[in-house]
């Protein structure tokens, strides 16, 4: 019978990187579990290191805490990801990256070209709001690509 190192929360944090807090707001999210010693003090299996890896790489991505939960339930139990779970779900990620890429190019353009004009004026810049005409078409920012303002789901 092989014994799962466990670790204390605060062991986890330091190496993960991540506060305590997020990682207690991540298990009652059921993206990643501990077991409770007797005092109950959480004890994470180091297995949660990786899985907090991939919570964090896909956050970098910009998908939301339920997308992530849903990729993480494609994982099989009992064992940390592999190189090869990594690519499987990683590979569903790259259209939403190269359009948040291409979303960010764009709006770089826009602000280098706005920046070079010299007007410096909010009455005439084409990336201001004069007057609130974008409160209009709804709430948030209106004049950022779609890519760039995507709500999560359930926000």
């Amino acid at each position: 019978m092989t014994t799962v190192e466990l670790l204390a929360i605060g062991e986890v944090s330091t190496r993960s990187g991540m506060a305590p807090s997020a990682l207690r707001y991540y298990e009652e999210l059921g993206l990643i579990a501990s077991s409770r010693t007797s005092g109950g003090a959480r004890r994470y299996p180091r297995s949660v290191l990786r899985r907090l890896a991939v919570i964090r790489a896909a956050r970098n991505v910009g998908l939301s805490l339920p997308e992530i939960r849903a990729a993480l339930e494609t994982l099989p139990p009992g064992r940390p990801p592999t190189a090869d779970d990594w690519a499987r779900l990683s590979e569903g990620w790259r259209d939403r990256l190269d359009e948040q890429i291409a979303a960010l190019s764009r709006l770089r353009e826009g602000l280098s070209s706005c920046i070079g004009c010299g007007c410096l004026s909010l009455d005439r810049c084409a990336l201001s709001n004069p007057g609130d005409m974008a409160a209009g078409e709804g709430a948030g920012a209106r004049w950022l690509p779609p890519a760039l303002r995507r709500t999560p789901p359930g926000a």
